[in-house]
């Protein structure tokens, strides 16, 4: 009987000790790399115009984010979008400081900071990471700028000779609590070299085809006619050279708000920036000077120019005939065709030019029909007892090495007298290597005159990953993080 007691305690006991529950392993804390994207609008704006970007990001970023995890096993990525409205008409440190306020009310802690500033905002935010406002500087990992006025804007000429603040208020863009003077007197480019030196600096820019082109002008105006611009900031006001420039087409200031297709080609490019990808980035190659003016007879003197164009040779010939009464003619072929040139113009003038005394009487390419023939045939005339002198010079085209395609142009009338204009710029090609631009410019008369400065840029690839540059933070499993983005629009305008 007691046997029997023994083995039924014996049985209970084995049973408890089987139904207890395992002892579970520690637990491995998961790595995670957390983007914080912070979007900014401009003078102004409001949130609404970073929508249609922040739609396109969030869109796209499930497949890169697929892509690294796949390439990393042990790190998960994690977004979060902070989209608000700031007031928008306040001076560049307001705006910086409302900028960290909201980061460190709506991000606290959070590190790998990536702020997407449209105009202003982008200003702003190169100030903010630059200058530390409110400890930004250590927790940014890039700013993306988007048509933003880096450079100081009160070197450019707005129509009639009106300051840009008119301009602006014209078109009903900003009441003024300083955000005026940090658009026109604030120059970025110190801010802008801090942030491409210690983070990244990605810089979108856009604008006209030519400086009085009528892609962009508001009321049939062009307020800025001496430059190429995007309808509110001139394009070589949009970035310096420091930073990885995008230049993204023939678009006016606010077009990526409302063009899907812009809006698309940004994100990409950012997400590409940020998870390791080409980016084509505009890179100047050449540039020049140009010079005009009218003559003395009423009226509009026009003129057609071919820049980017390369000296092959140049030199000068003179002859004399010491005839006392017969007219003498001369023949020469001057010039040299280097290896791999392809020829593109010429120039000759007489040196010294008296009318009916002595003259050029024909000017051509030695070989016609050999575009790799850069010499040139020369017949000049010269009367009895007198001289004639050529000057010449020969261009060959200005090729981009292979693989290497052209990006944009710009073109700006640097100084000069009113009434002076170009009003017309175009590649002189099809060819996506030829550098060479046709600039068609007209100066009314009399004595009217300008300079002009133009600079063409090629597509140079460059390979970025932000996101190895990103600090990870330990979470354990059961705990996971939040996947949903932060929106709080227009709180902070109430």
């Amino acid at each position: 009987m007691k046997r029997a007691i023994l083995l039924i305690v014996i049985g209970l006991c084995l049973q408890l000790v089987l139904c207890l529950p395992a002892q579970s392993a520690p637990e491995e804390p998961v790595k995670v790399k957390e983007l914080n994207f912070v979007f900014l609008h401009g003078a102004g704006g409001n949130a609404c115009g970073m929508q249609l970007l922040s739609d396109s990001i969030t869109e796209q970023i499930p497949a890169y984010i697929t892509e690294y995890e796949l390439a990393n096993p042990d790190t998960e990525v994690r977004v979060n979008a902070l989209l608000r409205c700031y007031p928008n008409d306040v001076d560049i440190e307001t705006w910086a400081d409302n900028i960290a306020e909201s980061v460190d009310n709506y991000l606290p802690d959070k590190q790998n900071l990536i702020f997407i500033g449209h105009s202003m905002g982008g200003k702003a935010a190169l100030y903010a990471v630059a200058n530390d406002v409110g400890g930004l500087a250590d927790r940014t990992a890039m700013v993306v700028t988007i048509n933003s006025p880096i450079r100081s804007l009160q070197q450019y000429y707005f129509t009639g000779g009106a300051s840009l603040l008119d301009y602006y208020r014209a078109l009903g863009l900003i009441s003024d609590s300083g955000v005026s003077d940090s658009v026109i007197y604030y120059d970025s480019a110190e801010d802008g070299r801090w942030v491409a030196a210690a983070k990244h600096w990605l810089a979108f820019i856009s604008g006209e085809g030519a400086p009085l082109s009528r892609q962009f002008n508001v009321g049939g105006v062009d307020a800025m006619p001496r430059n190429m611009d995007d309808n509110i900031i001139p394009l070589s006001a949009q970035y310096t050279d420091r930073a990885d420039v995008v230049y993204y087409g023939e678009y006016s200031h606010n077009d990526f708000a409302n063009f899907d297709e812009v809006a698309g080609s940004m994100a990409e490019q950012i997400l590409r920036y940020i998870f390791g990808g080409e980016i084509k980035c505009s890179v100047l190659v050449r540039g020049g000077a140009l010079e005009h003016a009218a003559g003395w007879l009423p009226g509009t003197d026009y003129w057609e120019d071919v820049v980017g164009e390369v000296l092959v040779s140049s030199g000068s010939l003179r002859h004399t005939n010491e005839s006392f009464f017969r007219w003498q003619d001369w023949e020469d072929v001057v010039g040299e065709s280097p290896l791999g040139s392809t020829r593109s113009s010429y120039r000759v003038s007489i040196s010294r030019h008296f009318p009916f005394v002595n003259s050029i009487e024909e000017a051509r390419w030695f070989v016609p029909d050999d575009i790799n023939d850069c010499q040139l045939y020369l017949k000049t005339r010269a009367a009895p007892r007198s001289s004639v002198q050529v000057d010449w010079s020969v261009y060959r085209r200005g090729l981009l090495p292979a693989d290497t395609r052209r990006d944009h142009y710009e073109v700006e009338i640097v100084t000069g007298t009113p009434l002076t204009t170009i009003r017309y710029v175009s590649w002189l090609s099809g060819y996506p290597d030829d550098l060479r631009l046709r600039i068609s410019s007209e100066a009314e008369s009399p004595f009217r005159w300008f300079k002009a400065e133009w600079r063409v840029y090629s597509k140079e690839s460059r390979y970025r990953k932000v996101i190895d540059e990103m600090t990870e933070q330990a979470f354990l499993a059961t705990a996971p993080l939040s996947q949903e983005a932060i929106t709080a629009v227009n709180n902070c305008c109430d």
